[in-house]
């Protein structure tokens, strides 16, 4: 976990030549939830997302599946690593729109708000690096994919590795600036 932070710090330094994030605020109607990114250097930032989260189980044991949504928070320190590239191709980088390596920090309820899926904890999570593609189209249509793996956790002590696979698709608050 110490060498993803200092690579994450190291290249936080790395910088593209005509981009520098933006702050943007966006409103994700996939699973609901509100969304501020903060920029905090030329292609760096920090993204917080209050909404819902998706759980789904099955078991072959029982053969039964049951699902839950959630309340959640995720935390995101993004690093932009393709800006130069996007813009030598001749494609749009303003809002963010880009590719990036981020840490991810998440926490959800373990009781649902709809589903069957009931945990035995109050509190999850999940913490760990991520690969993540975010597009800002011209009418504010904004989509972020993250795909990651790392460490998941509760409060009875519980760890284990886990996949992470977010898909947010939403509109980007204000005015577009390319």
């Amino acid at each position: 976990m110490k060498n993803i932070i200092v690579i994450f710090l190291l290249l936080s330094g790395i910088s593209a030549k005509s981009q520098s994030t933006e702050n943007q605020f966006s409103l994700n109607f996939l699973m609901p939830s509100a969304e501020y990114e903060l920029a905090l250097g030329k292609n760096t930032s920090l993204d917080a997302i209050l909404g819902l989260g998706f759980g789904y189980h099955y078991s072959d044991f029982t053969d039964e599946s049951e699902f839950g949504v959630y309340p959640n928070l995720r935390a995101q320190y993004r690093w932009y690593y393709n800006f130069e590239k996007r813009i030598d191709k001749g494609k749009k980088v303003s809002e963010n729109s880009g590719n990036y390596l981020a840490g991810v920090l998440l926490l959800s309820s373990g009781e649902p708000l709809f589903g069957d899926m009931e945990l035995r904890n109050d509190l999850s999570g999940f913490v760990g690096p991520a690969w993540g593609l975010q597009r800002v189209y011209g009418s504010n249509f904004k989509l972020n994919l993250n795909l990651g793996i790392g460490y998941g956790f509760n409060d009875n002590g519980d760890g284990y590795v886990s996949p992470l696979i977010d898909i947010q698709l939403g509109f980007k608050l204000g005015k577009d600036k390319s």
